[in-house]
């Protein structure tokens, strides 16, 4: 058995030595002869001697394929005999034929051609026990050395410890060999024989040294056209003009160009438009926003006819009169003044229309005739057809809001008074909106004794003094 080894694994060698030598091998072949232990993992052993133990022999052949210049893939088999340590007297079983195949990251601490080069393996794997058909998960993980002694040949010596899910743990080890192949050998340089960069493959001129980014081609004047389609070949020009020159850049001949010393472009004859509206910047009087010829250049965004810095409203359509302003009743109020801006009135009302003579005259009369039971903020039945023209009159006026203040006249204590104006303003505000009309629309006061209109001396004086106001107004 151990020459049977000894050949195969010397015959293999010889194999690849006979190939050609490559400077980064891609695959490798390792052989090894092992030696289990399955004995010592699972009872306390006495000391690193015990793990070296033998209770088994067999033979491994791994693939090896390079990912990087330190890591390789490898793919072990191994078969052999062992007898295991079982029971609580450690029996040792019958020699049992024993065959794994594993997969394994390995990492080596230098590149592959080093004289003296350790390395460190983890993976999964299986093993199956043939005589008793039995099958088992690994997870190998060990350490290893190879030691160079030929070109692409190593000696091999590994440790590794099998971690079992079924609790069949043991360790391997193994010494043989590692032999490496399958590099490529660099390629002959690429021909260049005008020795411009430029291989000849691509190169549409190559008996002319020329520039990489004309495929080789020269360029005298260095201006990115090859000199065969350039027409001023020693001037430099642009692509525009077969290779001749245009001062400013702007596109344009500067035989063409009005301005040739300012890049402009090919629409305003070469001259500057730094806002890109058409109107040159010695005519523009807004050069740098975009705007209309016919307001010189200056800008019009809602398209009223005024330029958008002399429009108080450039957004939004207006007349002249109204400074660009839009005014869509007419009032001479502009829009964004106007209260009512779908009403006609006057500036002085806020845009919105007057209050009625004889509306003012309902307001005026509830003032007189709200009337509320002594010392009380309930109101008398004869007040609510008076409240109800108050109701009239802010449905009529609905761009119009309302104030309620309450007085009364002098008599008996002031915080008395002032609550009692309050609790009456509330009272016909509470009336008000249960008729319809939107809190949001009104507001109440109480004023107490502090507002009089005539002398609390008299009892009409004192009469006058006992009121509720209604004030309409635009907000």
């Amino acid at each position: 058995m151990k020459q049977f080894i000894t050949i195969l694994f010397f015959g293999i060698c010889l194999l690849f030595v006979q190939h050609e030598t490559f400077a980064q091998p891609k695959h490798g072949f390792t052989f090894r002869a092992l030696w289990y232990n399955y004995d010592n993992p699972e009872p306390a052993w006495k000391d690193w001697t015990d793990v070296f133990q033998s209770n088994g022999r067999g033979i491994e052949l791994a693939y090896n394929r390079r990912l990087d210049s330190h890591t390789w893939l490898v793919v072990p088999a191994k078969i052999g005999t062992a007898r295991r340590a079982t029971g609580p007297n450690r029996t040792l079983t019958k020699n049992e034929l024993l065959a794994n195949l594993d997969v394994q990251g390995q990492y080596n601490f230098f590149k592959y051609n080093a004289v003296v080069n350790p390395y460190l393996h983890l993976g999964l794997g299986s093993s199956w026990n043939i005589d008793d058909d039995f099958f088992d998960f690994n997870i190998p993980a060990g350490f290893g050395l190879n030691i160079k002694f030929l070109d692409n040949v190593y000696f091999n010596l590994q440790s590794q410890y099998r971690f079992s899910l079924e609790n069949r743990p043991g360790w391997h080890h193994g010494i043989g060999g590692t032999v490496y192949f399958g590099g490529e050998e660099p390629p002959p340089p690429p021909a260049d024989r005008d020795g411009d960069g430029v291989l000849d493959v691509t190169d549409k001129c190559p008996d002319v040294p020329g520039v990489a980014a004309l495929m080789g081609c020269p360029d005298r004047d260095g201006d990115g056209i090859a000199d065969a389609d350039d027409q001023c070949p020693d001037e430099p020009g642009t692509a525009t003009f077969f290779g001749c020159p245009d001062t400013d850049g702007d596109g344009l001949a500067d035989k063409d160009d009005d301005c040739p010393r300012e890049a402009g472009p090919v629409a305003t004859k070469g001259c500057p438009d730094r806002d890109g509206d058409g109107v040159t910047d010695k005519m523009d009087r807004c050069p740098d926003v975009k705007g209309l010829a016919s307001l010189q250049g200056c800008p019009d965004r809602d398209g009223d006819g005024i330029t958008d810095g002399e429009d108080d409203c450039p957004d939004q359509k207006g007349s002249v009169a109204m400074k660009g302003c839009p005014d869509r009743d007419g009032d001479g109020v502009a829009d964004k003044d106007d209260r009512c801006p779908d009403k006609a009135g006057p500036a002085s009302n806020k845009g919105c229309p007057e209050i009625k003579t004889e509306d003012k005259a309902k307001l005026e009369r509830a003032i007189k005739l709200v009337q509320f039971e002594t010392g009380k903020a309930k109101l008398l039945k004869s007040s609510y057809p008076v409240l109800d023209e108050v109701v009239s009159v802010m449905n009529q006026y609905s761009e119009y809001s309302l104030n309620i203040g309450g007085h009364t006249d002098a008599t008996g204590d002031d915080k008395m008074n002032q609550a009692l104006s309050e609790r009456r303003a509330k009272t016909c505000y509470d009336y008000l909106v249960s008729k319809g009309i939107a809190a949001g629309r009104m507001a109440y006061a109480g004023y107490g004794e502090s507002q009089p209109v005539a002398d609390n001396k008299t009892a009409a004086g004192r009469a006058q003094n006992r009121r509720v106001v209604f004030e309409l107004y635009v907000k």
